[in-house]
């Protein structure tokens, strides 16, 4: 008999119903019991469904947190809070998955990755863009080696949506934070830590704002450099992905079709659910062994959040490696960070000792720029 991971979800907002509950409810070996809310009632229509999934709704933490039966908690809060909580979960003994920002700070983050370890449990952020259609199919183009090596990778999630609002607030509260988080770790996925990165982190749209609405950030890496890029004032469509190597490019437009589907009202057990268009497939152009010049289209898999508690639930219950390790983890919360310590433009180098040993993760600037503009 399989066994059951019991849980809990610790938030009940749009991320833990749009990005959280709907996979979990597909998922037969894994059981959320307790949703924490802070105002039971809010979404009623909501709430009630998912009682009909025995899910038990309450306004304590504590009563949470002192089930035993409950061995993992995902926290949907503002990411003001998601330190606090997060050690508060590993102080009553359970694993944790947080959403994104995974903390404010790298100590932080380091703080909460030692606590873990102090009462074997596990600790990791809620990296769901890892199943991205797009970026699955990115990793099945750099798996086959299509392209020979690579060498420069734009990474580009940009909206038309003006917003003339003044934001006031701290860094995790802006984009790069935000979908920022994301990207970073795609490409800390796929290559690993950089040996530099450079920042155009700003306000866009309205400079008195506090809260960055525009970056353009790249992470250097002996003969490769990778660019990931957002702006809200994009109104002609750029490519999701472009990637260029020694053999060929690849290129894919359109971004993952999960979320435009929750949106609408379709859960992932929905037939076609998060299936990309065909006019979006990523278009190859390489030279073969031969010498011969390929063109096609690539299908985009299907993209799959969910997937992300199948690791979860092996890890928790089979003892597998963790999806996100620690070091990825502070790696991306130190790009993360570098790029608020100065003034943008800014390049970094990044300097790390052995994190296996909780140890230095230290960044040492080496380039200030700036202009009579900024």
């Amino acid at each position: 008999m399989t066994e059951k991971l019991t849980m809990a979800v610790i938030g009940f907002g749009k991320s833990a119903t749009r990005y959280h509950l709907p996979y979990l409810m597909l998922r037969d070996n894994i059981q959320v019991k307790w949703v924490y809310a802070r105002h039971l009632n809010k979404r009623p229509a909501e709430q009630e469904f998912y009682k009909q999934h025995h899910v038990q709704f309450t306004d304590n933490v504590t009563e949470v947190l002192s089930d035993p039966a409950v061995k993992l908690v995902t926290i949907c809060l503002p990411p003001a809070l998601h330190f606090a909580f997060a050690k508060r979960c590993l102080e009553a003994g359970k694993n944790v998955l947080v959403e994104k920002p995974f903390t404010s700070t790298v100590a932080e983050a380091k703080a909460l990755f030692d606590l873990a370890a102090e009462h074997n449990l596990l600790v990791m952020p809620y990296q769901n863009r890892r199943f991205d259609g797009e970026f699955l199919a990115l990793q099945q183009v750099l798996q086959v080696g299509y392209l020979g090596e690579p060498l420069e990778l734009e990474s580009h999630f940009d909206h038309f949506r003006p917003d003339p609002e003044v934001k006031q607030g701290a860094p995790e509260d802006g984009a790069f934070y935000g979908l920022g988080s994301h990207l970073v770790d795609q490409v800390v996925a796929l290559f690993g830590r950089p040996q530099q990165v450079s920042y155009d982190i700003r306000a866009q749209q309205n400079p008195a704002s506090t809260v960055d609405d525009y970056y353009d950030v790249s992470l250097f890496y002996p003969n490769f450099k990778a660019t990931v890029k957002s702006s809200s004032l994009v109104a002609q469509p750029y490519p999701r992905f472009i990637l260029h190597g020694t053999q060929g490019s690849f290129i894919k437009y359109g971004i993952d079709q999960q979320e435009n589907d929750l949106k609408a009202g379709l859960t992932p057990a929905a037939a076609g659910f998060g299936e990309d268009s065909p006019k979006f497939f990523g278009e190859l152009n390489y030279q073969n062994a031969n010498g011969d010049w390929i063109n096609k289209q690539l299908p985009t898999p299907r993209g799959d959040y969910g997937r992300v508690y199948d690791g979860l639930y092996e890890s928790i219950i089979h003892g597998v490696a963790p999806l996100v390790s620690a070091d990825e983890a502070i790696t991306d919360l130190a790009i993360l960070a570098a790029g608020f310590s100065q003034l943008s433009p800014s390049i970094y180098q990044l300097n790390y000792f052995n994190y296996r040993d909780f140890l230095c993760v230290d960044f040492c600037e080496v380039v200030q720029c700036t202009s009579d503009d900024d």
